[in-house]
């Protein structure tokens, strides 16, 4: 009896390693491509590059630790990254001074545009003067994008994984 265990144990064990190797070999689908490349995007640039209302990062060169939801992206109906040619999302940044804690961070956050340009573009949705904030976005994205940028923000998880990662950078 005792021999039936182990050998249904040692056949589910190498199912089980087979499975997690098939499904590590598989690319990551389009969107997880452009939240990495979005992210990557701007963690590597300049705060003041998607600065909010005049904010920018502390003097110096800070990580910058990124949080992206993805509404969209144009054409939408291609299915490989190079064919991409701007995404719209939302992105919340903290600047992750050393053993600064997340709710002191310097953060910006707000709709963003990425141009998959070379170098890619960054545009940030921002009132001004003349043009308040709601009527800027509708002029900066497509409606059915405009509307997720007013109502939806980071997800649970995803907040959760960009505090982590911060907390990650400042050394907490």
């Amino acid at each position: 009896m005792h021999r039936y265990v182990w050998a249904a144990v040692t056949l589910l064990a190498v199912s089980a390693g087979a499975v997690a190797l098939h499904l590590t070999d598989e690319p990551p689908d389009l969107q997880q491509q452009l939240v990495s490349r979005v992210r990557t995007t701007l963690e590597e640039a300049d705060p003041a590059t998607h600065q909010h209302a005049g904010h920018s990062g502390p003097p110096g060169r800070q990580a910058v630790v990124c949080g992206i939801r993805l509404y969209g992206y144009e054409p939408s109906d291609v299915t490989e990254l190079a064919d991409v040619r701007t995404v719209y999302g939302f992105h919340m940044c903290g600047v992750a001074e050393p053993q600064l804690p997340w709710d002191v961070a310097v953060k910006l956050a707000g709709p963003v545009i990425v141009t998959m340009s070379d170098p890619p573009g960054i545009q940030v949705v921002e009132a001004t003067e003349n043009v308040r904030f709601v009527d800027r976005l509708h002029e900066m994205f497509p409606e059915r994008y405009a509307q997720l940028a007013l109502t939806e923000a980071l997800t649970e998880p995803e907040m959760t994984d960009l505090r982590s990662r911060y907390d990650a950078a400042a050394g907490l």
